[in-house]
């Protein structure tokens, strides 16, 4: 029987993108939830004509993104089976959901990160203060907890009910890696996918601009210090 399962895209002026990313994201999804961030272009209209269920969120913030979108989730009827977290840059495939499921649906995975790996990276997709924080987060959580994972990536699956056992509360840049820790404190079974990516559509709103990058990188050193000592 084919799992529910709920895309969840956060959307700060992507109005030259969105549309290309719920287009690609298989049938096999329920719903598409785009949670429009605070944008000032056409995100909003993109996003409804492209098919989706857009949310409001006008406090600016990835975090404050998903929960959005998980509070929406919530008060539905039906609960789904997994859910699935994806930018709306474009910088992803989204056809390969599919593979990113895989190992939820036949290996009872509890939660799986596409890992961008250099061999599946377009030159430039990522940036050197992205390469940095990705290895100094990840090295830290090998030091700390044993951990294999390699990357932060925002595109990933998890399985609902191990989603809200969570209990997420970072509201911008920390989201990822709080997800990522506080799975390895649950000790949540987890696996990585290689998965492509492509240079993204416009400016990033955090490895774009030094202010980004720097919060970005506090934020997820906060959160390793955080759990490695409690």
């Amino acid at each position: 029987m084919q799992p529910i399962i709920k895309v969840i895209i956060p959307a700060h002026n992507e109005q030259d993108s969105i549309a290309k990313v719920i287009k690609d994201i298989p049938e096999i999804v329920d719903e598409i939830i785009v949670i429009n961030n605070n944008s000032t272009d056409a995100t909003e209209l993109n996003a409804k004509n492209a098919g989706a269920t857009v949310l409001q969120e006008q406090r600016k913030g990835y975090g404050y993104a998903c929960l959005k979108g998980m509070d929406y989730i919530a008060q539905q009827n039906s609960t789904p089976e997994i859910i699935v977290f994806l930018d709306g840059d474009y910088s992803d495939y989204p056809e390969q959901l599919v593979e990113l499921i895989a190992p939820i649906i036949h290996q009872n995975m509890d939660i799986v990160i596409g890992a961008r790996v250099k061999a599946l990276r377009e030159k430039g997709a990522m940036t050197t203060p992205q390469i940095f924080g990705n290895w100094l987060a990840t090295s830290l959580m090998k030091l700390f907890f044993g951990a294999t994972f390699t990357d932060l990536g925002p595109f990933r699956a998890i399985k609902y009910k191990k989603l809200l056992s969570l209990e997420m509360e970072d509201k911008t840049y920390g989201w990822t890696v709080e997800m990522q820790l506080k799975s390895l404190k649950q000790k949540f079974h987890y696996q990585e996918v290689p998965v492509k990516y492509r240079n993204r559509i416009g400016v990033s709103k955090v490895s774009g601009t030094v202010k980004g990058a720097i919060f970005a990188g506090i934020k997820i050193l906060t959160w390793i210090f955080k759990y490695s000592f409690k």
